[in-house]
């Protein structure tokens, strides 16, 4: 950082014009120079030049911040797009499986309905079977009785 100018010489002349004697002039404008030397004071070009480089530092961080969010948007974009994809198979497979289970119940069905024809057929055969056999054996009991 700048220094503050002091000038000891015309400090000096205006104490002693004051009325102070040479050394004492010399020796309170010796302290004064010290602690200007001692204490760094920030000029208006350093703070303007800290400012800048601030200023600087903040732009920089906010292009930062647009690149990571583009890249975050792009990120859920593509995470996006994968689920779509992922949902579109899933609904694809359900559909397939719903195709073959509408085909399975269809087979099912009808192979109930073939064996209950069978069955329908074999019980009309046994019925009709056994009516024989009750109507013969009637006539023979009835010749028997006769």
């Amino acid at each position: 950082m700048g220094q503050v100018a002091f000038d000891t010489l015309k400090f000096v002349e205006t104490l002693e014009t004051a009325g102070l004697p040479k050394d004492q002039a010399k020796a309170i404008s010796l302290a004064v120079r010290e602690s200007h030397e001692a204490v760094d004071v920030a000029t208006k070009r350093d703070l303007d030049d800290a400012k800048k480089d601030v200023l600087s530092e903040v732009t920089a961080v906010k292009r930062d911040l647009e690149d990571v969010h583009k890249e975050i948007d792009a990120r859920f974009e593509k995470t996006d797009a994968q689920m779509q994809a992922r949902f579109e198979k899933t609904d694809a497979q359900i559909a397939d499986v719903r195709k073959d289970l509408s085909a399975e119940i269809a087979d099912v069905r009808k192979d109930i309905a073939n064996r209950f024809d069978k069955l329908g057929l074999q019980m009309t055969v046994r019925v009709g079977g056994m009516l024989i056999a009750a109507v013969g054996l009637m006539t023979a009991i009835l010749k028997l009785l006769k």
